[in-house]
């Protein structure tokens, strides 16, 4: 009995095949995702550290500066190698789609450099060393005062919440994108599966 036109296109082996997904190099998949985990952990131990007592409260706190401290190191690489050798694409959809998602880009970037400033500033301004690990990091200036030290704290926790509010809008955009427009857009940041 002949194969049906639709088997027989399907069994032949010139049968043309989906082109493989743009996908970034791996070196910027690898500080994306790297500066995604950073600042999540970093949120989350700054809104739970007071929940908790002594040593925990301050084995947290040391976390969290560590953290920070890492996270200023792969933003350095990660701004270095994208205004170098990183890996760009053409633009796949409309001109405003892609002037918002540069903007997005550019203002998270501007934030979290900010956010780690005012980290700096808050905890030299008060007097206190930074703590990387057990490496204790002191201040390079004169202590601030009071309201000053207090302002430094309050930007560095709104600022936080402004963070997190945009890498949530730019996650949800990549879902949108997945799943409704149906592109390419996620695969260029998914990590490559090992080959088995």
């Amino acid at each position: 009995m002949p194969l049906s036109p639709t088997a027989d296109a399907t069994l032949s082996p010139t049968a043309p095949s989906a082109p493989p997904a743009e996908r970034y190099d791996s070196l910027t998949i690898l500080l994306h995702w790297l500066t995604a985990g950073l600042v999540f952990a970093l949120f989350g131990l700054g809104e739970t550290w007071d929940l908790v007592q002594h040593p925990t409260h301050h084995i947290m706190v040391v976390a969290h500066m560590t953290a920070g401290l890492a996270l200023v190191a792969v933003l350095a690489v990660r701004i270095g190698w994208r205004l170098t050798k990183g890996r760009k694409f053409a633009s796949s959809g409309s001109a405003m789609a892609t002037r918002l998602g540069h903007c997005m880009d550019y203002t998270l970037y501007a934030l979290l450099v900010a956010e780690a400033c005012l980290g700096f500033a808050w905890r030299w301004g008060a007097g206190r060393t930074l703590s990387f690990f057990t490496l204790q990091l002191g201040s390079p200036f004169a202590p601030a005062s009071h309201d000053t030290v207090l302002l430094f704290k309050q930007l560095h926790y709104w600022t936080a919440w402004l963070i997190i509010g945009l890498a949530l809008t730019h996650a949800a955009a990549a879902i949108f994108h997945a799943v409704i427009l149906r592109d390419n857009v996620l695969e260029r940041m998914r990590p490559a599966r090992p080959d088995r």
